[in-house]
């Protein structure tokens, strides 16, 4: 591309001559204009979407112009003209990208896989004087012209996709967990792409390079959401948190579309601005889609039909058991649920809090368009890598709400799509664990003092205690419509078992008899996903059989049993 600058301001008229001359009936809208409306008059960016034929990817002469294709400034949308050219205004700092449609694809850096679709204009780059630890964004003068690449790809609408969230490392050590723990266990999936929801780093941005040469390993395109923990500490506000993120990725918030399927990767998290009192001058922050972000997401939409799939990835949750506060939801989250209402088939993915959670959200919470559903994500790095060392020397990693670190597969068919949570180092292991609530004080120090690992959850009990003893579940994808149910004993009859937020016990053992290997901040913290229910009083010693079946929330069974012995 042509590096020469145009530096000439246009007013919101010229600009919109200027637009028309390059593509035609293109569409253009903005945040606070009205649809065909260019938000502010500026420098104009503009260009030509070409198929690459020769895999050069550069445009000549000869490349043949892509009509219909959306490139973004990440508020307004436009569609390129009959011989592919576009044209919108932009801002300093501006990510200008081409949204890759279903069929095509983007070029893929070889080594990292990191899609390549986004140019990012920035007169003076980030400025010196923020003093920031990590490089920020070079000048870049607008290119006289913007030119995007795709090369045309089979896309079937029945495909899989993998689900990353908080890999999170503080250290070179636990890059290598990522690296032979979850990385390793995508080996053999069968999948399109991957997309990470945010905290690819923990604070050191440092690592980058060396995290998605490790993520490239798995041959598969890979897109990233930005996290909180992924931000220039140092930037003042807002504005300039995200150069470093900028200058490896591209762009803050994206689309794309797969399938049929159109995919929204965006960025939730607000920055405050740096306090340079706290570790790392790290400053206040909130869950927060701002308006331009909004309006981006109403522009694309607008070129999708109603009915088909859409699906939107960011970092913090809209809604969480974590706690309320802005730093761990979405503070407008009716907000972004209205804008998103005029496609009632959609789902939503999070991560942030290292949890694993399904909630749904209908009109009462702002959502016009039916119920959406939205699902926080399991963590690569679960407990912020705490705990034991396994047998490969690898923390167990197990979350606060007692899942299991890992990853999900988000499977697609045409309209319709379902989530599978894979554990990192049992991928094929048990979906659920059992355990035993028998003891009031089971989980203080003092009691496991008198108890081997494992004996209070598992027994044996005594039979004047079965009366009071609860039969723990914990379903690790269960979500608000799954069903749980158990029998007691061979030919037992299944009973319903009860839903309720707390505490896993199993958590709870392993977090207290673990406290030097776990991060100071880790403590275990309420599970949507448990399910319990009291013996029979009347049960006699000897040994029982405790089954458990589940029904998740896509209607497939799920089944665990475990042996309860009983003494006189």
């Amino acid at each position: 591309m042509d590096a020469h600058a145009r530096p000439a301001q246009l007013t919101r008229r010229e600009v919109m001559a200027v637009s028309a001359a390059a593509i035609g009936i293109a569409s253009v809208a903005s945040a606070q204009t009205g649809p065909n409306e260019v938000q502010e008059a500026g420098p104009v960016a503009s260009g030509t979407v070409f198929e690459d034929t020769d895999g050069s990817g550069q445009h000549s002469p000869a490349s043949k112009g892509l009509p219909g294709i959306m490139v973004s400034n990440g508020r307004d949308v436009v569609t390129t003209g009959a011989d592919g050219t576009w044209a919108l205004p932009v801002r300093d700092g501006d990510s200008v990208f081409v949204i890759k449609p279903t069929g095509w694809m983007t070029p893929v850096d070889p080594v990292t896989q990191l899609p390549r679709f986004a140019t990012v204009f920035t007169l003076s780059g980030t400025p010196a004087d923020l003093g920031f630890r990590f490089a920020g964004l070079p000048p870049s003068p607008l290119p006289e012209s913007i030119d995007f690449p795709l090369r045309r790809q089979e896309e079937k609408s029945t495909f899989s996709a993998i689900l990353f969230t908080d890999p999170q490392p503080e250290s070179l050590a636990e890059i290598g967990y990522i690296r032979d723990d979850v990385v390793a266990a995508t080996s053999g999936r069968v999948a399109a792409f991957g997309i990470t929801h945010g905290d690819l780093m923990f604070d050191d941005l440092a690592h980058y390079d060396r995290y998605n040469r490790i993520i490239g390993t798995v041959g598969l395109p890979w897109y990233n959401a930005c996290g909180n923990h992924d931000m220039n500490l140092e930037a003042p506000d807002n504005t300039h948190s995200r150069d470093t993120f900028k200058r490896v990725f591209g762009a803050r918030h994206y689309a794309f579309q797969y399938g049929g399927v159109t995919f929204f990767v965006l960025d939730n998290v607000d920055y405050g601005g740096t306090d340079p009192s706290k570790p790392n001058g790290l400053g206040t922050y909130r869950g927060y889609f701002d308006g331009g972000q909004l309006a981006f997401i109403r522009n694309v939409l607008a070129t999708v039909p109603q009915d088909s799939l859409v699906a939107y990835s960011f970092h913090i949750p809209l809604r969480t058991l974590a706690g309320s506060e802005p730093n761990n939801v979405t503070t407008n989250t009716r907000e972004f649920l209205g804008a998103i209402s005029s496609h009632s088939n959609s789902v939503s993915f999070s991560g942030h809090t290292h949890t694993n959670e399904h909630w749904y959200f209908g009109p009462a919470e702002g959502f016009g368009g039916g119920t959406h559903h939205h699902h926080v994500l399991t963590a690569v790095s679960g407990s912020w890598w705490s705990g034991p060392f396994d047998d490969r020397g690898i923390p167990v990693a197990l979350a606060t709400d007692g899942t299991p670190n890992g990853f999900h597969l988000l499977d697609i068919d045409e309209k319709s799509y379902r989530t599978t949570l894979l554990p990192a180092k049992e991928p094929g292991c048990a979906s659920m664990r059992i355990v035993l609530d028998t003891q009031l004080h089971g989980d203080a120090p003092e009691v496991m003092r008198d108890y081997h690992a494992g004996t209070i959850l598992r027994g044996p009990i005594e039979q004047a205690a079965a009366a009071s003893t609860r039969v723990v579940v914990n379903v690790f994808d269960g979500g608000p419509r799954t069903r749980v149910e158990m029998a007691v004993g061979r030919n037992g009859p299944f009973a319903p078992m009860q839903k309720i937020e707390r505490i896993d016990p199993f958590v709870a053992e392993v977090y207290a008899r673990n406290v030097a290997t776990k991060k100071p901040w880790v403590r275990p913290g309420l599970s949507s996903h448990i399910w319990q229910a009291t013996l029979p009083g009347a049960l006699p010693p000897g040994t029982h059989r405790v089954a458990v079946r589940a029904i998740d929330d896509y209607g497939r069974e799920q089944v665990g049993w475990m042996v309860l012995e009983v003494t006189a």
